[in-house]
């Protein structure tokens, strides 16, 4: 078992390594190169090419592995290989919420072409990142 990360907006790596740390499992985080890391795990970055850090991301995950994304599509196709997907907000991606959530991202996207506005987002606070510790932290612990 590995963590995966879709590193290049993710908020959550410092997170993500002391936890890894802790269980002592390894963590691939994934990039292109518009971004630099200087972080004490595997990088491995990729091309700037549109998709190209989920596609590394979806050849590198195996059943079993943990992957941590905010991208809904992505996450869909790492539950098809059996990988355990958590979004960067402290929940599971799972069969019960994924279609919801890819149709949501559909019809934003729709709306968009559209010519509507996306609503505001609000600032990361460090509730968000005790979620994620929790949510990452039973996971783990639920398949050691």
């Amino acid at each position: 078992m590995k963590i995966i990360v879709d590193a290049d907006a993710c908020p959550v790596k410092e997170i993500i390594l002391k936890t890894a740390e802790k269980y002592n499992i390894p963590v691939v985080m994934v990039t292109d190169t518009s971004h630099i890391m200087d972080l004490p795990c595997e990088v491995i970055t990729v091309d700037k090419g549109r998709d190209s850090a989920d596609i590394a991301i979806a050849n590198l995950a195996k059943k079993g592995d943990i992957a941590v994304t905010q991208d809904y599509g992505l996450a869909c196709m790492l539950m098809a290989k059996g990988s355990h997907t958590v979004n960067q907000n402290g929940f599971l991606y799972t069969d019960k919420n994924i279609d919801q959530l890819l149709m949501r991202r559909h019809i934003s996207a729709k709306q968009r072409r559209g010519g509507k506005r996306s609503g505001h987002i609000n600032a990361r606070t460090a509730e968000d990142d005790r979620r994620f510790e929790e949510c990452l932290v039973s996971l783990i612990q639920s398949l050691i």
